[in-house]
């Protein structure tokens, strides 16, 4: 092999290295939810706001994206949905602070936010059962190769999953956690 034919094999393999793979971020959650995420009801004192997520190098053909918040820990057998937006448009990559006020209108426009398990449209905050111990919860957004999925904000957990899981090009996830003790 030639110096040109080495110069080049490095650097395919350092772009490789390079390549970003699909990724979510917050500035508001890292480790654990503070009070600001909370939520207000249910005998917990929360500020019930949705955290600010956004995410970066999404695959190629995402026509849109969607994100969720699951805890997998809630003593239902199926976990507790807490927020479910769908329909954000593809060139659309942060929810605000505040985005699951659906009162406040700082969505992107055109997403929807279905029923959560609180029986409700919008975010809904952690609030386990008291000596419960920590419950993780899981915030998704995933790049879907759907500009919309057809649903409604009346749409409930378990059909948004399903159209969700039979769309996905890629997700990205975090993890928080909170115990109320």
């Amino acid at each position: 092999m030639n110096l040109r034919g080495i110069l080049f094999f490095m650097l395919l393999s350092m772009s490789m290295l390079w390549a970003q793979t699909f990724t979510l971020k917050s500035n508001d959650v890292g480790g654990q939810a503070t009070d600001k995420q909370v939520f207000k009801g249910f005998g917990c004192e929360g500020q019930n706001i949705s955290p600010q997520l956004s995410w970066e190098n999404p695959p190629e053909g995402t026509k849109s994206f969607a994100v969720t918040i699951h805890d997998p820990d809630a003593p239902t057998g199926s976990g507790w949905w807490h927020w479910l937006v769908f329909d954000i448009p593809a060139d659309v990559h942060e929810l605000k602070s505040g985005a699951g006020d659906v009162s406040k209108k700082l969505a992107p426009a055109g997403a929807i936010q279905s029923i959560t398990d609180f029986g409700v449209t919008g975010y809904g905050g952690p609030c386990p059962p008291r000596g419960d111990g920590p419950h993780a919860y899981v915030v998704t957004v995933y790049a879907l190769k759907k500009e919309k999925l057809g649903l409604d904000e009346k749409a409930n957990p378990a059909l948004v999953g399903f159209y969700l899981n039979a769309n996905t090009l890629a997700r990205a996830s975090i993890i928080f956690y909170y115990e109320r003790k």
